[in-house]
């Protein structure tokens, strides 16, 4: 449950139109508050030249695993950080620095997503000056996420084979926020006959999406190079805008 997006606020059953409307309030006022310190954030990472990348999905999809084979491929062309966002504990935070790289964890407690005021009160503890991505692994949820702007750039929505095929269209909203989607884990296909690739792809395309869609498995180097030329491509385009931008 969550204390931030409201889906934990109180239900009086005998008020319910009067406590509607305290809902409705409530989330406008959050959803304001949140945007304005996106705005904020993502200022602060384009006068840094940060690129930051916001991973979303559910539980397990892989995020933390495709961060520490990234990271190992490229930290000797990039310099990356990475905030983590969990409930509890600080495992993803960990499995990050053993690599070499700065990870700063963020537990929610009992919030369900992150937002750019939890963002903002880690950035401190970056020398965004030396940065050249800085990614977001947000809370294990295909909901929430969605919803809250951190100031990031860009959206990778992973989804993985074990989760079955259908689900672009049971959570649009999350699917239709990405940017690029990730089909995690293919390694598992031969193991999921009910998963097809192709299904995957129209349900993802059915809520509207037409961003492009990779296959990955984070046990296959070879199963990675699509993402790396990815999100090199894209560092490459948004170096190449952001210099346009100066000169004009």
């Amino acid at each position: 449950m969550c204390g931030n997006c409201g889906c934990e606020t109180p239900r009086k059953i005998e008020k319910p139109i009067q406590q509607t409307t305290n809902v409705v309030e409530v989330h406008a006022n959050l959803k304001s508050s949140n945007d304005t310190q996106a705005i904020t954030n993502r200022a602060l990472f384009d006068a840094h030249d940060v690129m930051v990348i916001n991973l979303m999905s559910s539980p397990g999809s892989g995020k933390t695993r495709l961060l520490e084979e990234t990271i190992t491929a490229l930290k000797s062309q990039y310099n990356m950080a990475v905030i983590e966002g969990d409930l509890e504990t600080e495992n993803d935070a960990n499995r990050i620095r053993r690599h070499g790289v700065q990870a700063e964890q963020i537990a929610t407690g009992q919030g369900c997503h992150l937002d750019a005021n939890m963002v903002f009160k880690v950035l401190g503890k970056f020398n965004l000056e030396k940065l050249d991505v800085l990614f977001i692994e947000n809370v294990g949820n295909l909901i929430c996420p969605a919803c809250f702007d951190l100031g990031q750039h860009l959206n990778v929505i992973l989804l993985s084979v074990p989760e079955g095929d259908d689900k672009p269209e049971k959570y649009p909203v999350m699917f239709r926020a990405a940017d690029v989607m990730l089909i995690s884990k293919t390694d598992y296909l031969q193991f999921h006959d009910e998963f097809n690739v192709a299904r995957a792809i129209q349900s993802f395309r059915k809520v509207g999406n037409n961003a492009p869609v990779i296959e990955v498995s984070s046990t296959q180097s070879n199963q990675l190079e699509a993402w790396f030329a990815y999100f090199i491509e894209t560092i490459n385009a948004r170096d190449s805008r952001s210099l346009q931008e100066r000169g004009a």
